[in-house]
């Protein structure tokens, strides 16, 4: 009976190797047709929807020919030869352009000059390879030394280079995974002759190793795609407050799993005439100063959201928290840290109003605030006249 090594070394195990390569190969294309459809701006997606087919191709032919058993084509090694270097550095291009920073810009050039020392290399292993014009059967075997080690010298560039890359660590993992596939690869090729099980395994195995890393890294990136766009559909893009929209569900869940909830309005003071001073982007700056103190200050104990122009939202949802005070903190953290002031207003649910109308309030005793000396907070009337009833019914009780 044949063992498994003995399977995996075998014809099974290439075929077996080619079609989950293939398989792989197909789900990329997928992501990578859908990341055009949305993203149409960016042609290194198209890049990869043209470059995928020829590897598919590739290994449906290798496929075919293990599983027939066919004579392979004169001509058909070099071919496959030339056609997987120049996939494999436009693959690493697109990779490397996908997960390069915007601080170092990943150029063109070197991957250019890499194209040209395989077209040269190519045509110079056809005319001093004696006998490449014979058929041969397996890639290899026809003895294409100057495209097997000019694919090492690509592989070892390309791992030298990875400066600026997000992903360094997992993209440098698949490319040491395909430097180990072309070593194993040559020593069967030219060494062991398919008599070494282990290296026929490796060699057969190791391609999909890389392209299942190469398939993670994609996938990844789509999910930050996916995670961005719904990050911008929510947040306000100067600021990262939720926005308008998004701050109001919030509240509305906040609501009611809290049953109580109250909302701070923050309006900077004089704002548009540090605009006109000092200009948007210093206001810019000031905007997410104050920001970010809010987002602080109603960090566990409830969120912020951002209202619109200068206006800010805060809410707080935490029992035993009074709202006054955290909104009096705000104020003074602004005055102490940034060049601006805020007038603030408060606000607190009541049975029968709904968020909207709770930020209205809030909104209206920021006005107070505002036509009375800014820089202060107000409560609205409402929390007022509820603070001097509870007042009253301690006085009752101590009386009593």
């Amino acid at each position: 009976m044949m063992s498994f090594i003995q399977w995996l070394a075998g014809t099974s195990g290439k075929i077996f190797a080619y079609a989950c390569v293939m398989t792989i190969l197909v789900m990329m294309l997928f992501m990578s047709i859908k990341l055009y459809k949305s993203y149409r701006r960016n042609q290194t997606y198209l890049m990869l929807i043209i470059v995928l087919p020829i590897v598919l191709i590739q290994n449906a032919v290798m496929l075919s020919l293990s599983s027939l058993k066919w004579t392979a084509a004169p001509y058909l090694d070099i071919v496959y030869a030339f056609l997987s270097l120049l996939t494999f550095i436009i693959i690493n291009f697109v990779f490397m352009k996908l997960y390069t920073g915007p601080a170092s810009k990943l150029k063109g050039m070197p991957f250019l000059l890499m194209f040209i020392g395989l077209a040269l290399i190519t045509a110079a292993q056809i005319l001093f390879t004696p006998g490449i014009n014979q058929a041969y059967a397996g890639y290899g075997h026809a003895g294409l030394l100057g495209l097997d080690f000019y694919g090492l010298v690509l592989t070892f560039i390309i791992l030298l280079n990875l400066r600026g890359i997000e992903q360094r660590f997992s993209y440098s993992a698949s490319l040491i995974v395909y430097f180990m596939y072309q070593i194993s690869n040559l020593a069967d090729n030219y060494v062991f002759h398919g008599t070494v099980p282990a290296i026929l395994i490796l060699a057969q195995l190791l391609p999909v190793v890389y392209y299942t890393l190469l398939f993670l890294l994609l996938f990844e990136w789509v999910l930050e795609r996916l995670l961005l766009t719904f990050q911008s559909s929510i947040t306000d893009g100067l600021t990262s407050l939720y926005n308008r929209r998004h701050f109001t569900k919030k509240a509305e869940q906040l609501l009611r799993e809290s049953k109580r909830i109250a909302i701070i309005f923050c309006d900077i003071d004089n704002f548009k005439k540090l605009n006109d001073t000092q200009g948007h982007h210093k206001a810019d700056g000031v905007l997410k100063q104050v920001a970010e103190i809010l987002k602080e200050e109603t960090a566990g104990i409830g969120t912020a959201g951002r209202y619109g122009g200068e206006e800010l939202l805060g809410l707080v949802a935490a029992a035993g928290v009074k709202p006054e005070e955290v909104a009096e903190s705000i104020r003074k953290r602004v005055e102490k840290e940034t060049m601006v002031t805020i007038s603030v207003g408060v606000s607190v649910t009541r049975e029968g109003i709904s968020i909207a109308e709770v930020v209205s309030q809030a909104d209206e005793a920021m006005y107070q605030s505002k036509t009375s000396g800014k820089n202060k907070v107000t409560l609205h009337a409402s929390m007022r006249t509820r603070s001097r009833s509870a007042d009253s019914a301690l006085k009752s009780n101590a009386q009593a």
